[in-house]
């Protein structure tokens, strides 16, 4: 009697070439960037491939999806410190957006899910503002933390809201593209 081998790994052929073209998208995304706020701070949409990776397959090949692109754009960059800001960033966006979504994946769900990524976000992006910033541009913790109300709040908070917004939008159109057919069957 012949055995049969079934394949275990939740990441198969499909997942993984799905997640590398969402990262190379959101690469791309990072190096079309606007505005140039307060001499360093830059709006880009590359979390959005990376949160719809984290809806569609969940919260590890989001995170997976927004690493590889920010390691791309750090190495094509050579921005060290805006890499490792971005990382905890879409770690701080995606993975709660992703872990509220997954538990019943619903309209709501999904603004919710968003609404406390973004919270998340905005908080390691002050806290990362803070530690980082006095590093590469020589300004003091003090000049930071003068730049939270009237420049770091603002900014991220407009960042989030804008990701959030489009990742809303996108991820019903294309998540029928990207999902499993299994799961577009079943219905989830």
């Amino acid at each position: 009697m012949a055995s049969q081998i079934t394949n275990t790994n939740k990441w198969d052929t499909r997942t993984l070439t799905t997640m590398a073209l969402l990262a190379a998208i959101a690469a791309l995304l990072s190096f079309i960037e606007g505005g140039n706020f307060g001499g360093f701070l830059n709006y880009d949409a590359s979390f959005v491939p990376a949160v719809i990776a984290g809806f569609v397959f969940g919260p590890v090949p989001g995170f997976v999806v927004g690493i590889v692109s920010w390691l791309i754009h750090g190495l094509v960059k050579a921005d060290l410190w805006g890499t490792i800001m971005n990382m905890a960033c879409v770690a701080a966006y995606v993975i709660p957006s992703a872990l509220i979504y997954r538990g019943n994946k619903t309209r709501t769900r999904a603004v919710v899910g968003l609404a406390v990524g973004s919270v998340c976000a905005v908080i390691v992006m002050i806290l990362a503002n803070l530690i980082v910033t006095p590093i590469y541009t020589g300004m003091s913790m003090a000049a930071v933390a003068a730049l939270i109300v009237p420049l770091l709040l603002p900014f991220n908070v407009a960042k989030a809201v804008v990701n959030s917004v489009l990742a809303f939008v996108l991820y019903k159109s294309v998540s029928n593209m990207v999902r499993p057919v299994k799961e577009q069957v079943s219905g989830k």
